[in-house]
């Protein structure tokens, strides 16, 4: 599968199988993270993975899920992330600009994942001072999103642009997302 053919299939997966997730292809996806390009090239982002049995269900108290669809959004019992990835920034080093890294970081987890058949959602809604407790984070570190890592146990759709941007679940509890279409955002010398 190509990289192109990979972001067209990429969506946020929220109904997960319960399976565990390869510890290497975990590291890969830090491994990417941490080769983006970086501000300067100042590098501040750090990350945590957490796969223990233990404390998956203590970070999936920190975080609210899909607030266009709650309840449905939040994963149930036995269809919950096999593994997450914090990704944090040291306030002791870094630019202005340095806040954009993530963005990046948060791409290269998610398509070394999906190439490797794993689905993610990326989760800004975090109960930050209990998930720095739980995760032993220090001060300096400012969390910035966490990413929701396992085998996808649902097929969401993209649905034309109507006005709303707001997803919805069908009867069938398949997740419609609405997206603008390419000449809607396209400009090309000017706009």
């Amino acid at each position: 599968m190509s990289v192109y053919e990979v972001i067209i299939k990429r969506r946020s997966i929220r109904r997960f199988k319960e399976l565990p997730i390869p510890r290497k292809i975990l590291e890969n996806c830090v491994d990417a993270a941490r080769l983006t390009p970086s501000a300067a090239n100042i590098q501040p982002l750090e990350y945590v993975i957490v796969d223990d049995d233990q404390m998956l269900p203590q970070v999936f108290s920190t975080l609210k899920w899909a607030a266009y669809i709650s309840p449905e959004g939040t994963p149930p019992e036995g269809k919950r992330p096999k593994a997450y990835i914090t990704i944090l920034k040291n306030r002791d080093i870094g630019v202005p600009s340095s806040v954009y890294d993530v963005g990046g970081a948060m791409e290269n987890i998610i398509l070394v994942a999906l190439e490797k058949g794993i689905g993610s959602c990326p989760i800004a809604n975090v109960d930050r001072d209990k998930l720095r407790e739980i995760l032993n984070i220090p001060d300096n570190y400012e969390i910035l999103l966490i990413l929701a890592l396992g085998y996808p146990d649902e097929n969401p759709v993209t649905e034309p642009f109507d006005g709303s941007v707001k997803y919805w679940k069908d009867k069938s509890g398949v997740l419609h997302v609405p997206k603008r279409k390419l000449g809607s955002v396209l400009h090309w010398n000017t706009f």
